[in-house]
């Protein structure tokens, strides 16, 4: 059980997608946070627009703002939401160690958009990934996570406090 009495679970113990009917609309935001290592040279290439598929990061930025709006088709029992706003950010990483990526996602609804902030961070990451692999197959996808959400009960939430 969640706060509030909300579940993914029935009285039988089945899966259900949660009731949120009765939870007031509120704004709500999430970001996450990701990060695609790959060697300095591949960096190289995509920052000046070398690599042999194109431009990469607008590739990406595209491809996280469609994901978002797909989320609840993609992930079981995910609300599908009328989202306001999504940015994908795609920037060199601390020393030329790859692309961080940092995706936002608003709303005003009944439910968060963690999920959604998520599936935008994952997508860019996998689409770098797919458009870079032809030059660097050993990149890593790794430290998706949210760094902030707020709206709602649960109130906000930022990683870097842990509150």
């Amino acid at each position: 059980m969640t706060s509030g009495g909300l579940s993914h679970l029935d009285a039988a113990g089945h899966a259900v997608m949660v009731d949120v009917s009765a939870k007031p609309d509120t704004r709500r935001e999430a970001v996450a946070h990701g990060l695609i290592k790959m060697r300095p040279e591949t960096l190289a290439m995509i920052l000046s627009g070398q690599m042999p598929k194109g431009d990469v990061l607008a590739t990406a930025r595209i491809a996280g703002i469609m994901a978002a709006k797909k989320t609840s088709d993609l992930i079981p029992l995910c609300h599908p939401l009328a989202i306001s706003s999504v940015t994908v950010d795609l920037v060199p990483a601390a020393a030329g160690q790859g692309v961080e990526i940092t995706a936002r996602v608003r709303t005003t609804g009944p439910t968060g958009v963690e999920m959604e902030a998520l599936t935008a961070a994952s997508v860019a990451a996998l689409t770098l990934y797919d458009m870079c692999k032809a030059v660097e197959r050993d990149m890593e996808i790794c430290q998706i996570h949210v760094i902030h959400k707020s709206g709602g009960a649960s109130g906000t939430y930022n990683r870097a406090t842990g509150a």
